[in-house]
């Protein structure tokens, strides 16, 4: 890409990045308050809704993309359906901030969402398996599509709760799979990764501690949604669909952590539907570290994330899978520090 796009999509991405900022404010002004519970980080009420600005930096990005940039319009149609998909989960999450909707309904819509994605045929469809080779996922792929599109937008959403760290996170996140397609030539994810990351960045300074305003559920389930479906969309960066990682990779913080507590819960039997302060990152919290360096570990792993996919595009596919064990690592290492931290406070898994 030559070096004039570049600043010329940046410029633009600044400008996005300044219409988030003034949606953020406008929620500020006229905000949903979400009143402090047992559950809860902060203790006065706080605006919440504050994603609604990086859904419509998005949104905007988008309709200048398929209007003006060929580059990157993708031809195939089913893009356009699972962007709307993405606004319909926003649209629901939004109601979801403003009145608390059922949990139920908000698991129906984005199953919906997912199964329009998947209809339009965003699947991955074989695997490269270490000591097998690539495998054919078949009737599979659907399926295990659908779980991970649900899962992570879940799994974003369940992890919003202190002040910055899924904001700072997906900022890390969205600014390095823009990179990272740009140098592959997938141009819409490039595209897209740009949107949200420019979104975030005119969000996130109005969500740092103590925050002046929360994402809500309208901004974590549009993230984790779009970021589920660039990660099919950038398995398509190799024949092995190898790089359906990169995404997964980017953000192994929030997944292992969501899927860490979701096993753990399940294994002490207890209800999984209910609410609960026993994440990895609210139990650190809890046990006396500080809001802003939970925070910046997270946005860490994030970019430890994005050096483990320049390493991992650099080394060969028989190696390839191989990347994802200094990223367990590193979750082990934070897992073990913040055991330490709840035994030396007294607190307990529950």
């Amino acid at each position: 890409m030559e070096f004039s796009a570049v600043i010329r999509h940046l410029g633009f991405a600044a400008g996005l990045a300044l219409l988030s900022a003034v949606v953020v404010r406008a929620m500020i002004a006229f905000p949903i308050l979400d009143h402090p519970n047992a559950r809860s980080a902060h203790v006065r009420p706080t605006p919440r809704g504050g994603g609604l600005g990086v859904v419509v930096a998005f949104v905007v990005g988008m309709l200048v993309l398929f209007q003006t940039a060929q580059f990157a319009r993708i031809a195939e149609a089913q893009f356009v359906g699972v962007i709307l998909a993405a606004v319909a989960i926003a649209g629901v999450a939004l109601v979801d901030d403003m009145r608390d909707l059922s949990a139920r309904l908000r698991l129906l819509a984005q199953c919906g969402a997912a199964l329009v994605a998947v209809a339009s045929g965003l699947v991955v469809t074989r695997l490269s398996v270490p000591y097998v080779g690539v495998v054919d996922l078949g009737w599979a792929g659907p399926v295990l599509t659908l779980v991970w599109i649900v899962g992570c937008t879940n799994a974003v959403n369940f992890m919003d709760g202190l002040d910055g760290l899924v904001g700072g996170t997906l900022l890390v996140v969205a600014a390095s799979l823009c990179m990272i397609a740009a140098h592959q030539e997938g141009w819409f994810v490039y595209a897209a990764a740009l949107f949200l990351a420019a979104g975030f960045a005119g969000f996130l300074p109005f969500n740092l501690h103590p925050a002046r305003i929360f994402m809500g559920d309208v901004g974590s389930q549009f993230a984790g949604f779009m970021l589920a479906v660039l990660a099919v969309a950038a398995s398509r960066f190799d024949g092995q669909q190898l790089s359906f990682l990169i995404v997964p990779l980017l953000m192994f913080g929030l997944l292992f952590d969501a899927a860490f507590t979701l096993a753990r819960r399940a294994l002490m039997r207890e209800r999984l539907a209910e609410g609960h302060r026993t994440h990895l990152y609210q139990l650190a919290q809890r046990s006396g570290v500080p809001v802003r360096v939970v925070a910046a570990v997270h946005w860490g792993f994030a970019a430890l994330g994005a050096a483990l996919v320049a390493l991992f595009l650099a080394l060969p596919v028989g190696s390839k899978q191989f990347v994802v064990v200094p990223a367990v690592g590193a979750q082990l290492a934070w897992l073990g520090y913040v055991v330490m931290r709840m035994r030396r406070a007294g607190i307990g898994w529950r």
